[in-house]
C-alpha cells in the first residue's frame, strides 16, 4: 500500500466543498494522483473523529525525511509485490548469508494462520513488554505507514531508522539481486529489514507474522522456539491450497525441530496435519480447548473481561479492550504462546505474575480490528476480508454494540472471496454502500455492487465509486434514524480500505 499524507485540517462540509475537493486535488501535482484525493478527502470530510493513535503514525512531519522515505516506498514498491508468492527460500536465505544471520541474533515467536494474526501478535509483544523484554515486532499489510511493520519495543520504527536500515541493506540486497534469476521480492526486503532492525537494537525476542503460509513464506529462515498457528480457514486458496487441511500443511512449515507450537483451534483436517507435523520434528504442542483456552468472557465497558486458562494455570479478571470472542481466543493463544516461551508447561508448573498479566492486556490495542473512530453516529473499522473473518466480525460488532441500524461500507480486493464476505455480513447490515480503495488489486465498484445486489437485493445497496463519497454517504444514512437511535457504520472489506477510511476519518 502506498504512503498517504496526513492533514489535521478537517473542515466540515458545506455548499462550495465539491469546487474546494478538486481544488485541493488539482493543486497536488507533485503527487500521485490516488494520494492526492486521500489527501483532499482529510481535509474536507465531515465525519470527524478523536485525536490521532501513537501506534499508527503519520507522515514524518520533516519535509526531508519525508522525501527519504517516499524514495524507500518507491524503491520498494517498485519490486514483486507481496501477494505474489515464490515457493523458494533461495533469495532471502542468500540475503541473511551476507547480512551475517541476523535472524540468529534472538530467540522469536513465529505466528501463522489465517485470521488473527497481528491482534495475537500485538498480545504477544504486549506480555513480553510487560515482562521486561526488549521486543520486536514484524506484522503485515499495514494499514497506514509502511514504518508499521517494523516496531521495537511496542511501537513503529521512526521513519528515520526505517530509512537508514533500507540503505544499510541496500548493497547487499542488490548483491544478491545480480545474482539470482530474479530480484528480491518487496517482501523479501521488508523482511530483512526487520530481522537486520532487530538484531541492531538488539532485541530480546522477535515476534514475527507470516506474510503468506509459512513453509516458503521470506519469514521462515528464522528458527523460533514457539511456533503459533491462529484460526486456519480458507484464503489465498490459488496460492495455499483448496482445504484448510492442504493450507495447514503450508503453514505448519514454520513448525521447527523440538520447538512448542500453539494451535488455536482448528477445522479437524487443519488440526491433524499440523499434529502430525509436530510428531514429525519432535514438537509439544500446546492445543486450545485442551491445555489451554478460555474460561469465561464478559462484554465490558471498552472491551471484555476474561478469565483464561493458560498452561501454567488460571488467569482470572483480565480486561481486554478489544471487541469479539475472536480475540477473547486470540488473547488465549497469546498467553499460551508467551508461558511456552518462558517454558511455563515444559520445565515449570506455576503462573506468569497475574498482576503483570493484567497491565498487560490492559494495553493490547489493534488498529482497524472492530477500532471506534467516531461517535454520533458511531463508525467502525474493521480489516476482515474473508469470510471467517467477515463472520466473526459480524457476530462481534452485534454483541458489542448492538447498533438499531448499521451502515456497511465495503471495499474490498478483486482476488478475495467478495461474495463469501457479503454473505456473512448480510443478517447484520441494513444497508451496504459499496466502495473501492486507491490500489489496482481493489474490486470495481459495480462489479462489487453487481454481486452485493445479488446478495441484499437491490434496494439496500448504493454505490460510491470514491471512499470518502461511500464514507459521508454511510453516515448520511445512519443519521437518517436520528442523533439518538443507535444507528452505526461498519467500515471492511480490505486492510487497505480500513487504512485509507482511518486517514479520511483523522486517525494517523
Amino acid at each position: 500500500m502506498s504512503e498517504r499524507p496526513l492533514n489535521d485540517d478537517n473542515g466540515s462540509t458545506g455548499p462550495d466543498d465539491n469546487d474546494r475537493f478538486e481544488e485541493i486535488v488539482d493543486a497536488e501535482t507533485d503527487r500521485d494522483p490516488d494520494l492526492a484525493v486521500i489527501e483532499a478527502g482529510s481535509r474536507t470530510l465531515r465525519a470527524q473523529a478523536g485525536p490521532p493513535q501513537g501506534d499508527v503514525p503519520a507522515r514524518p512531519e520533516d519535509p526531508e525525511t519525508d522525501r527519504a522515505l517516499r524514495e524507500v516506498e518507491t524503491e520498494l514498491a517498485g519490486r514483486w509485490g507481496e501477494t505474489k508468492l515464490d515457493p523458494s527460500l533461495v533469495r532471502i536465505e542468500a540475503l541473511m548469508d551476507i547480512l551475517g544471520q541476523p535472524q540468529r541474533a534472538y530467540p522469536a515467536i513465529h505466528i501463522t494462520g489465517t485470521n488473527g494474526k497481528t491482534s495475537t501478535a500485538r498480545m504477544i509483544e504486549s506480555l513480553l513488554t510487560a515482562f521486561d523484554l526488549r521486543t520486536g515486532r514484524y506484522t503485515s499489510p499495514h494499514v497506514q505507514s509502511i514504518t508499521e511493520r517494523i516496531s521495537l519495543d511496542g511501537a513503529p520504527i521512526s521513519a528515520e531508522r526505517f530509512i537508514e536500515t533500507y540503505h544499510d541493506i541496500k548493497p547487499y540486497v542488490e548483491m544478491v539481486d545480480d545474482r539470482e534469476d530474479y530480484r528480491l521480492s518487496f517482501f523479501e526486503v521488508m523482511t530483512a529489514m526487520a530481522y537486520a532492525a532487530f538484531a541492531d537494537a538488539p532485541v530480546d525476542v522477535a515476534v514475527v507474522e507470516v506474510g503468506m503460509g509459512g513453509t516458503w513464506d521470506a519469514t521462515n529462515v528464522v528458527d523460533a522456539s514457539v511456533a503459533v498457528v491462529t484460526p486456519i480457514s480458507l484464503d489465498h486458496t490459488d496460492r495455499l491450497g483448496a482445504t484448510p487441511g492442504d493450507i495447514a500443511g503450508e503453514k505448519g512449515g514454520i513448525v521447527k525441530q523440538d520447538a512448542t507450537v500453539v494451535l488455536a483451534q482448528q477445522p479437524v483436517d487443519a488440526a491433524q496435519v499440523l499434529l502430525k507435523r509436530a510428531v514429525d520434528v519432535d514438537a509439544t504442542v500446546a492445543r486450545e480447548g485442551m491445555e489451554f483456552g478460555v474460561v469465561s468472557r464478559e462484554v465490558a465497558v471498552g472491551g471484555q473481561l476474561l478469565t483464561l486458562r493458560g498452561l501454567g494455570g488460571e488467569y482470572p479478571e483480565l480486561f481486554l479492550p478489544l471487541y469479539g470472542a475472536h480475540q477473547a481466543h486470540n488473547a488465549a493463544v497469546a498467553l499460551a504462546a508467551v508461558e511456552a516461551f518462558f517454558g511455563i508447561g515444559a520445565q515449570h508448573a506455576r503462573t506468569l505474575d497475574i498482576d503483570t498479566v493484567r497491565r498487560a492486556f490492559a494495553q493490547v490495542s489493534s488498529p482497524g480490528r472492530l477500532e471506534v473512530v467516531r461517535r454520533s453516529p458511531t463508525v467502525v473499522l474493521d480489516a476482515a476480508h474473508n469470510p471467517a473473518g467477515a463472520q466473526v466480525t459480524a457476530e462481534a460488532v452485534t454483541e458489542a454494540f448492538g447498533f438499531s441500524r448499521l451502515i456497511g461500507v465495503v471495499g474490498a480486493s478483486a482476488d478475495k472471496d467478495v461474495r463469501g464476505l457479503l454473505e456473512a455480513f448480510e443478517p447484520v447490515f441494513a444497508e451496504v454502500v459499496v466502495t473501492r480503495n486507491s490500489t489496482p488489486r481493489s474490486m470495481d465498484p459495480d462489479e462489487l455492487a453487481a454481486l452485493a445486489v445479488e446478495v441484499f437485493g437491490a434496494e439496500r445497496v448504493q454505490v460510491e465509486p470514491r471512499l470518502d463519497d461511500a464514507l459521508e454517504a454511510a453516515i448520511t444514512l445512519a443519521e437518517e434514524e436520528s442523533e439518538f437511535s443507535g444507528a452505526g457504520v461498519l467500515v471492511t472489506g480490505s486492510v487497505i480500505t480500513v487504512g485509507e477510511a482511518r486517514l479520511l476519518l483523522g486517525k494517523g
